[in-house]
């Protein structure tokens, strides 16, 4: 009998998953992606919330006492709470996504033209994995630490990081071709300044409406209109958990789209695609 539970706890060991935790939903994307079924991948913050503002449920907390491996990505509410994990959880090893991405200044506004944007002093714009090019560093983060924290499975891992990176460069390939039609700078206008990797990534111009983070003034508004007019701007990108009621004025004003689309979606390839097409009038 002994003989038995011994023999079923080392299988348990043997073929137990890697526990991991990520902050966000295209994390959870990425790393299901490489890791496979060898591991299990549990979510921070939840749909519709803020990962700016975020605060873990007890069952959370739990998740990280008994998980592996952390990724984190440079959101705002993992300067609060990595450090508190880690106090929590000693043994749990917190991988940083970013290592090797350069940061961008994030983008309060562009109501200048002798301007090409105004940066909010200090503060790095955490979305950075807007872009395919940041994807498949980040993919390459996510092969390494399971593969170090897994060895026996590297051979696995190795070859869904293949076949993710395959979908990446597609993607990628993808949205140059349909960005083509349209010369370098071309401008897309933002409610929430999330998307500057990927206006850098392809050459373009993101407009935000917020300035200094908060709804344009109605001369403030007045001269956006003028500049969304003079940048031929097609479409106004919205999030779903912010309000587009200033995005409504202007995209009425302009007669284009106003089309939301979440910077936090799952199907991330869609999404990016989306973008571009929108962005040149397909959609």
């Amino acid at each position: 009998m002994k003989r038995i539970v011994i023999t079923i706890f080392l299988t348990n060991i043997l073929y137990a998953n890697l526990s991991t935790i990520v902050s966000i939903l295209p994390e959870k994307i990425f790393v299901k992606a490489i890791g496979g079924n060898r591991v299990t991948v549990s979510l921070m913050v939840l749909p519709s919330n803020s990962p700016h503002t975020y605060e873990p449920k007890p069952s959370q907390m739990k998740k990280v006492s008994q998980a592996q491996l952390y990724f984190a990505i440079g959101v705002g509410f993992e300067k609060i709470w990595l450090p508190k994990f880690k106090n929590l959880n000693s043994n749990i090893n917190i991988i940083d996504l970013s290592q090797g991405i350069e940061k961008l200044p994030m983008t309060t506004g562009h109501l200048h033209e002798d301007i090409h944007h105004h940066e909010k002093e200090g503060e790095l714009d955490p979305h950075i994995w807007l872009s395919p090019t940041n994807i498949a560093k980040m993919a390459e983060h996510i092969y390494t630490a399971l593969s170090q924290a897994d060895p026996s499975n590297q051979a696995y891992y190795q070859k869904n990081l293949k076949i993710f990176l395959a979908t990446v460069q597609a993607t990628d390939k993808k949205i140059q071709k349909i960005l083509s039609v349209k010369p370098k700078g071309t401008a897309f206008m933002v409610v929430h300044p999330s998307w500057g990797y990927f206006a850098k990534a392809y050459g373009l111009t993101q407009l935000p409406i917020e300035i200094e983070g908060k709804k344009p003034k109605p001369k403030e508004l007045i001269m956006l209109i003028k500049k969304a007019k003079r940048k031929k701007v097609h479409a106004i990108f919205t999030q779903p958990e912010l309000s587009d009621n200033t995005a409504k004025v202007i995209a009425h004003e302009l007669h284009i789209s106003l089309i939301k689309i979440s910077p936090l979606a799952s199907d991330w390839s869609t999404n990016l695609i989306r973008i571009a097409k929108s962005i040149v009038g397909e959609e």
